[in-house]
């Protein structure tokens, strides 16, 4: 990579790293807010292919709960993680049709999501987050 590139995006990684992790949380908060709002839509479409209610409650929380982890950069890795193991079974589960070109999309946005997220649990949510502001404001002797 040349100097100069390599140079720009080592400054800039922490933003980059923020804006990669509002992206990747988007899908899911949006998704978790859809299902929330349309639950007996989203129930009964689900119980068409053997799901019941309790785990659309479950999805929904997951995708709330650990799509706001990775935005705010809160338990960012375990939040990315658990996105990661729910889209790769997402993708097993739900788009394994490859005769079907949809499915196939699907399948492979889903994989791509998932390694999106294994990055984000591998390389941490970086210095714009909660984690490293809690944890400064340790350093700093302030109670947390």
């Amino acid at each position: 990579m040349p100097r100069t590139l390599e140079a720009i995006l080592s400054k800039t990684a922490d933003p980059l790293l923020l804006l990669g992790r509002f992206l990747l949380a988007l899908i899911f908060l949006h998704e978790g807010v859809t299902l929330a709002t349309g639950f007996a839509v989203s129930a009964s479409a689900m119980s068409k292919v053997g799901v019941p209610p309790y785990v659309l409650v479950l999805t929904i929380l997951l995708q709330l709960g650990a799509g706001l982890m990775v935005a705010l950069g809160w338990h960012a890795r375990l939040g990315s993680l658990s996105l990661g193991l729910f889209c790769l079974a997402t993708a097993i589960l739900f788009h394994s049709n490859f005769a079907v070109r949809n499915e196939l999309l699907h399948f492979e946005k889903d994989l791509a999501i998932a390694g999106g997220m294994f990055v984000l649990a591998a390389t941490g949510a970086g210095a714009l987050s909660l984690d490293r502001a809690f944890r400064r404001r340790q350093l700093l002797g302030y109670a947390a």
